[in-house]
């Protein structure tokens, strides 16, 4: 499994990057079995719970030292916090991976597998056996076009346009993997950022409301990211690409939180100020007690208690979370 992305699912990228956006310190991993990884939750991500149920050990960080020969061979976790579809999402929050670079970093790679794999054949065999996972979008919203005047986007474009604009640089770089001979792929829309305390934080809405300006804003990327898939099997016949329905998956932890299990919807775990979202988890500081609880576990991020229902709703999903197969059936084929 190879997987590209932002801080959902980043398990050390930016550790010893020059980057504000990093999560090596306590609380994070609080409840992971080892501690704070730079996993921006307190235990496992979507990816880990993917390994958990493919039987795949847990992905390295492309960063992490001395990662070559066989430590390769399981896949790789190139997802980088702050990183966006365009390359300069986030950028004021320091270096960062973004989609182009992290498509570089996997090149990189590629030689150290084909070596391993001794040559093209046995190669190009791997990779089309290999599942790709991408989670982007988030950042091109919150650490992009929300925030003018840091970001001009907003004065350039209209929802709808950017949202194409994302969507055609996304293809670009989905396609190069293609190229490459990657041949199953998950791509994730994105959740209900509106909802995220961060955004409510804001001001923009009631107490107890999302801001529904935002997730209007989201929902025509993944309406658009939707219609992709089905363009992109139509047109690659020998690859299959799946739309993961995260807006859908975590719409209905929050409207419906008691039958999942949750008792806080609104707030973050760890965080400082309105909903604990103004100000993100910061070093040391006391996280709530009662996480399995909690929907969000800082003010971006959800708890793994979330991730855990994601995950398997990703793996064994209908159609309506995982779009035409869930990553169970992707595996066997």
């Amino acid at each position: 499994m190879f997987v590209f992305g932002d801080s959902l699912i980043d398990d050390g990228n930016n550790n010893n990057l020059s980057s504000i956006a990093k999560a090596n310190y306590y609380p994070y991993g609080i409840d992971f079995f080892q501690g704070p990884t730079g996993r921006f939750s307190n235990g496992k991500t979507v990816i880990d719970v993917l390994c958990d149920l493919l039987g795949l050990p847990y992905l390295p960080p492309y960063t992490s030292l001395g990662l070559n020969g066989t430590r390769l061979l399981g896949g790789v976790n190139y997802a980088s916090a702050a990183g966006g579809i365009l390359d300069e999402t986030g950028e004021y929050l320091g270096e960062r991976f973004s989609l182009d670079q992290q498509v570089l970093n996997f090149e990189n790679d590629l030689n150290e597998l084909r070596t391993l794999m001794g040559g093209e054949r046995n190669l190009s065999q791997y990779l089309a056996r290999s599942i790709v996972v991408m989670v982007f979008g988030s950042n091109d919203y919150i650490n992009n076009y929300l925030l003018p005047p840091l970001y001009p986007t907003s004065y350039k474009y209209t929802p709808e346009e950017y949202a194409n604009l994302l969507l055609n640089h996304y293809t670009r770089q989905i396609l190069a993997l293609y190229s490459i001979g990657l041949r199953k792929f998950v791509l994730s829309g994105v959740g209900p950022l509106g909802c995220i305390p961060n955004q409510r934080a804001s001001g923009f809405t009631p107490a107890d409301r999302c801001v529904d300006r935002v997730n209007q804003m989201v929902g025509l990327f993944n309406v658009g990211l939707r219609s992709l898939v089905q363009q992109l099997n139509t047109n690659h016949p020998g690859a299959i690409f799946v739309y993961g329905n995260t807006y859908g998956a975590l719409g209905d932890i929050l409207n419906n939180p008691s039958a999942y299990g949750f008792t806080v919807v609104e707030r973050g775990c760890c965080g400082l100020g309105r909903f604990r979202g103004q100000i993100t988890c910061l070093p040391f500081s006391v996280p709530c007690l009662d996480r399995s609880q909690h929907i969000f576990w800082d003010a971006f991020h959800p708890t793994q208690a979330v991730n855990l229902i994601l995950g398997q709703r990703a793996f064994t999903g209908p159609p309506n979370d995982m779009y035409p197969v869930n990553v169970q059936q992707l595996a066997q084929l």
